[in-house]
């Protein structure tokens, strides 16, 4: 596929990590679509809670489905614990960004969490 010259024409988000390989995979694919993301590094500006809530709706997704299980802070924080509320893993998201699944993609097509990084293909523009 030929790179097109970016564009801002349609607008998409990208919650990145850059040095996350999948992360970067669907950078790369979006920029190939021709389009220039909004580039979130969540690490650095997490989203607040409202976002969270916002994505994870978007996505039909809970806020257990946002959670990196394999993050030290998730052990630490016994986030395995099934009684905890949709509330508080939220805040525990916010409070450890690390712990966020990763990329999440916004775009004029739907949101997606793109785990596999070829799903970011599905909203790409047509």
């Amino acid at each position: 596929m030929t790179a097109r010259t970016p564009t801002t024409a349609y607008p998409m988000t990208i919650y990145h990590k850059p040095n996350c390989s999948t992360s970067r995979n669907v950078l790369g694919l979006i920029r190939e679509s021709g389009v220039e993301p909004e580039i979130v590094l969540y690490l650095e500006t997490p989203p607040s809670k409202k976002k969270l809530r916002e994505l994870a709706k978007a996505m039909g997704l809970t806020a257990r489905d946002l959670l990196r299980t394999k993050e030290a802070p998730y052990e630490e924080l016994k986030l395995a614990n099934e009684t905890l509320t949709d509330d508080q893993l939220f805040d525990a998201i916010v409070a450890h960004p690390i712990l966020l699944q990763r990329p999440i993609v916004v775009s004029p097509r739907g949101t997606l969490m793109c785990r596999p990084w070829e799903r970011v293909r599905e909203i790409l523009p047509a």
